[in-house]
């Protein structure tokens, strides 16, 4: 069993120090060990701490080509997209397509969300509230944001889904699986149950291995997504990125 690509790996442009190494070297580290491609994926543009600014876009841009000729690794460019609004918004605009390889998405604080009322039902009721036992309007207002956010965009992956922002697992997956977007078994955390995983695999939901990184050190390490993956016996045919390349549904799809 052997993970070829990495789809979710953070740098410098990652702001504040957040991601903590250059796009050479992610790729450095991912030739070492023995992976084909990897996605330079850094947090979406309003993040108000993190997120990357569009203006340095071309400088990414201009990285990733510089560390392809390198390493000779593939690497994809993209963004980890915040989600910004109960009605499924995300930051990224029609106009950002043109450079995105790859488009991912997930729940984040200290975002700019699309309004005051966003803020308060998707970020504050979220941090304040529990993450174990939600009420069941919360799980269902951040189950239709996610909903909406997958059928209004190609969303190749949802990064770290439940995590601070809980939701029906299996209604976000069902229509993952409908529109070719994958989940992500995270290589840090995993917020899934052991039931809801063995659900999600049983309904051909296909799963995506990724580390998360934020540090070069970290790219392509994702013992905590294999060890889900042994102990439950997820079939290994649904786990894109295992033993094989995926293909995106995004623009080079």
């Amino acid at each position: 069993m052997v993970l070829l690509g990495d789809y979710h790996t953070h740098t410098k442009y990652s702001r504040h120090k957040h991601g903590k190494g250059t796009v050479l070297e992610n790729a450095s580290v991912a030739f070492n060990k023995g992976l084909k491609q990897i996605a330079i994926t850094d947090h979406g543009f309003n993040h108000k701490c993190f997120g990357v600014r569009r203006r340095d876009i071309p400088n990414v841009k201009e990285d990733i080509l510089n560390a392809k000729e390198v390493t000779g690794i593939d690497i994809l460019l993209g963004v980890e997209a915040n989600l910004i609004s109960k009605e499924g918004l995300i930051d990224v605009n029609e106009q950002d397509f043109e450079f995105l390889d790859i488009l991912l998405m997930g729940h984040h604080t200290i975002v700019k969300m699309n309004s005051f009322k966003d803020f308060y039902d998707l970020t504050w009721s979220n941090f304040f509230g529990s993450p174990y036992y939600p009420s069941k309007e919360r799980l269902n207002r951040n189950t239709t944001a996610f909903l909406k956010a997958l059928d209004k965009y190609p969303i190749d992956i949802i990064t770290h889904l439940n995590y601070g922002c809980p939701t029906d697992t299996l209604a976000v997956a069902k229509m993952a699986k409908e529109k070719g977007t994958l989940i992500e078994l995270n290589g840090k955390r995993i917020n899934f149950t052991d039931k809801e995983l063995e659900i999600m695999a049983s309904e051909g939901v296909k799963f995506i291995v990724n580390s998360d990184a934020h540090s070069p050190d970290k790219v392509g390490e994702c013992n905590n997504a294999f060890n889900t993956i042994f102990r439950l016996g997820l079939p290994l045919s649904q786990v894109v990125n295992i033993d094989k390349l995926p293909k995106f549904i995004s623009k080079r799809g």
